[in-house]
């Protein structure tokens, strides 16, 4: 039954990601360590789903907040602070960065987004 229901969700996988991490990196020769952007997952088949919501006003000013999620396997892994970058079906391609641990059920897993602006 998960199975299928695995492979439901899956179909509507029509957008691509890619993972970056920043790891530490010791050079051999001169032993000093540096941060290092590492490609840890490419062309990840997943979904990007967006919501709006009104947020606080300000005076006579009410703002739209949009929530971004992103919907994949849960087989894959991927560690709070990384890099996301989502390739949509329609091309557009944007970096994010996961705003914290995943939740992840047996048919897939959902990660809050917000647009990357630097690194940690």
């Amino acid at each position: 039954m998960m199975n299928s229901a695995r492979k439901a969700i899956e179909k509507l996988y029509k957008d691509r990601c890619s993972v970056i991490e920043k790891r530490n990196v010791t050079d051999p020769v001169t032993k000093k360590t540096d941060f290092e952007q590492v490609t840890v997952l490419e062309n990840q088949p997943c979904k990007l789903s967006f919501s709006s919501f009104p947020s606080a006003t300000d005076g006579n000013n009410a703002t739209l907040s949009q929530a971004v999620k992103l919907f994949l396997s849960p087989d894959c892994s991927i560690l709070p602070g990384s890099k996301i970058i989502v390739t949509q079906q329609n091309g557009t391609i944007t970096e994010y960065s996961n705003s914290g641990k995943p939740a992840i059920y047996a048919s897939h897993q959902e990660i809050n987004l917000k647009l990357f602006e630097r690194w940690a």
